[in-house]
């Protein structure tokens, strides 16, 4: 496995990669966890060579969130990654992905300003602009994201499709711990108690999913039932739970089959989110009683 730590040699090592056969893209912040690893897993399935890069995106954090105290492990990131089946690991420097007088950001207007784009101003342009930047350096064949960040993965297949990028965008499904909470490096945060807390999200899609199984389409009767889990079960109030097309985040009278129930809320020092599209299996998790 090859470590690079600059834009010039990520750039030259993916291009001799894509020289000789199809090139797999994981993009991470890093402090990995199995949801990451199972990406890896999957691109090595499908591309000739498996590239991941590993940066603390600052245009995407907010003036009072966590960039500076985001977790970091490099040597921890890398032995996963060898484990994983990588072939390059790119760590790149946020003074070269960022120099002196970068101002370019890329904006999908409505779509970066609802859900989490009204929670976290700004931060899809901080996506959109890291991500383009990613595929530009590395030139991927495919590039994985894992469903847990839903409108992430929406935004990013749009700037491929608006902007003719040569890449394909693979979505891949949300790996749960045991318990059923979405595996997220930010779970690190949590206490015990948190984490028992922060279930109320996986309970709440939980029941929105039983809801719909049992013949329940109402958009606002799915979202109050969604609202009445996390008011008992959480210590402070959801920042949203909503039920709403998978295109373009509108939110339907009606629900269909492929809708998508979102919710994210506070918990403890961090904040969680989590998603589940109706009609499809949740798995083993489901409301308490």
């Amino acid at each position: 496995m090859e470590v690079h730590r600059s834009l010039d040699a990520a750039r030259a090592a993916c291009a001799s990669r894509r020289a000789s056969g199809t090139l797999g893209l994981v993009p991470t912040m890093g402090a990995l966890h199995e949801g990451h690893l199972t990406l890896v897993r999957r691109a090595r399935e499908e591309n000739d060579a498996v590239a991941v890069t590993v940066f603390v995106n600052p245009l995407q954090f907010g003036p009072h969130e966590d960039y500076e105290r985001y977790p970091r492990d490099e040597a921890g990131d890398a032995a996963l990654l060898e484990g994983a089946g990588a072939d390059l690991v790119l760590f790149l420097p946020a003074d070269e992905m960022y120099p002196p007088g970068h101002v370019t950001r890329l904006d999908q207007g409505a779509l970066c300003t609802e859900l989490e784009g009204a929670a976290r101003p700004g931060h899809f342009a901080g996506v959109l602009t890291v991500v383009c930047k990613l595929f530009n350096i590395c030139t991927p064949t495919r590039a994985y994201f894992g469903h847990k960040d839903f409108q992430q993965t929406v935004v990013v297949r749009r700037m491929v499709e608006d902007l003719d990028m040569p890449v394909e965008v693979v979505v891949c499904p949300t790996r749960r711990d045991p318990d059923g909470l979405a595996m997220s490096s930010r779970n690190a945060y949590l206490s015990p108690a948190e984490r028992a807390e922060g279930l109320a999200l996986v309970t709440a899609l939980g029941e929105a999913q039983r809801l719909f199984a049992a013949g329940e389409r109402s958009r606002a009767a799915l979202e109050a039932a969604m609202q009445r889990i996390l008011l008992d079960r959480l210590r402070r109030p959801a920042d949203y739970a909503a039920v709403v097309s998978p295109d373009d985040f509108s939110r339907p009278e009606l629900a269909h089959p492929g809708d998508v129930a979102v919710v994210a809320a506070p918990v403890g020092p961090t904040r969680l989110l989590d998603n589940h599209a109706l009609g499809a299996k949740l798995g083993p998790f489901s409301p308490g009683p």
